[in-house]
């Protein structure tokens, strides 16, 4: 358990690899035990990094509904931090859907060394016109986009030019596709010159 400055998170974390540490969190509705995620820490864990996954407050509380993004923020950067106390290395900062976008706004402060997003939420089913691309796009570092092909928040198609994204197929769970989400986030992390 971790206090942050809007509630206790609870970390998932294994042993520690000498490759660095990976932190990543889940998506707004779900939680750290998503396949993707769990596939994800399995294969990063053989190859050598330290793997975290992040519960944020809300769902530690028992909420569904996320908390604002303000809040959400605030929590992951405190995590990072105390897990960079432990942990050296560099870091890879990621997650799931609203985990992901957690990741890109705060690439920066948490000194990121590069960002992997599974079923990034690109555009909201219900306000197609509404884009989160700036958030990948305030990215300074290496960023990797995992989407399924069939993915209601967004195709592979549908991402412009900035991140590496790789498409799987499936819909924005990536549960029937865990493994190869897996093999392309570890394939990515070999290919990155990280510090």
């Amino acid at each position: 358990m971790v206090d942050t400055p809007v509630g206790t998170a609870r970390v998932h974390a294994g042993p520690g690899g000498g490759r660095g540490l990976v932190v990543l969190g889940h998506g707004a509705g779900g939680g750290v035990e998503a396949r993707d995620l769990l596939a994800v820490t399995a294969r990063l864990s053989a190859d050598g990094w330290s793997v975290a996954r992040v519960e944020q407050p809300y769902r530690v509380a028992g909420r569904r509904a996320p908390a604002p993004a303000a809040q959400l923020d605030a929590a992951w950067l405190a995590v990072v931090a105390s897990l960079r106390e432990r942990y050296d290395g560099p870091l890879v900062a990621g997650g799931r859907s609203s985990g992901g976008r957690v990741a890109c706004r705060t690439a920066a402060t948490a000194g990121a060394s590069a960002v992997v997003c599974l079923a990034f939420p690109l555009r909201p089913p219900r306000t197609p016109e509404r884009s989160r691309a700036d958030e990948l796009a305030a990215v300074d570092v290496p960023v990797l986009v995992v989407q399924g092909e069939r993915d209601q928040f967004g195709g592979p198609e549908d991402f412009a030019a900035g991140p590496t994204v790789v498409a799987v197929a499936d819909d924005h769970s990536l549960r029937r596709s865990a493994v190869v989400v897996a093999d392309a986030v570890g394939r990515w992390l070999e290919a990155q010159s990280l510090q």
